[in-house]
């Protein structure tokens, strides 16, 4: 009988089943984020197309459907194709580093990153005018309609925020990718 040789270290099986959890996790969260992502864009241009924003909540939201050419809050708007390849970066780098994942709070930031990264770049190839020139649809203005006191987004836009915020504040508590922490190294002496 053959041994298998490999000039790899053999990985600690509780950090490979650590690893392989927080993909699941982290997978799960894109999904879970594109799939309601698309159905809600799928609603509000069914429901909104060419009609005057909707007051809900009291006016803490207004519904209304607007197609955005650009980045978050309009930016670079003649730059659509540019921004499609940015959002394939993104996933590249994402599915890349999760190879590393070993921290719950990682898993779910690049997760909510990840599906609303995809999200956006479904409609960035699939809506008009045409492959990676589409329009992302947007649906929530909130205390104002038209985007009078802040931008209007989607539920991609709020995952990539919440998800972004969530890195920066585990970045500043100095919990890292791996599931280490820094206090963790500075006890080791590291």
């Amino acid at each position: 009988m053959m041994e298998r040789v490999s000039d790899q270290p053999d990985a600690a099986p509780d950090a490979v089943s650590a690893t392989a959890n927080r993909v699941r996790l982290l997978a799960f969260i894109a999904a879970s984020v594109l799939v309601a992502d698309v159905i809600v864009k799928t609603i509000a241009v069914n429901e909104l197309e060419g009609r005057e924003p909707i007051r809900v909540l009291g006016g803490l939201m207004y519904l209304q459907l607007l197609r955005n050419p650009g980045a978050a809050f309009s930016m670079a708007t003649g730059f659509t194709w540019i921004l499609s390849l940015i959002a394939i970066a993104v996933v590249v780098v994402i599915v890349r580093v999760a190879r590393r994942l070993r921290s719950t709070g990682w898993a779910v930031a690049l997760g909510l990153v990840l599906g609303g990264a995809l999200g956006n770049l479904v409609d960035r190839i699939f809506r008009a005018p045409g492959p990676l020139q589409g329009h992302v649809v947007d649906m929530f203005s909130p205390f104002a309609p038209n985007g009078e006191a802040f931008a209007v987004f989607n539920l991609a836009d709020a995952a990539i925020t919440c998800g972004g915020v969530l890195l920066v504040v585990l970045a500043l508590f100095g919990y890292e990718l791996d599931g280490s922490h820094d206090h963790d190294r500075k006890a080791a002496g590291e």
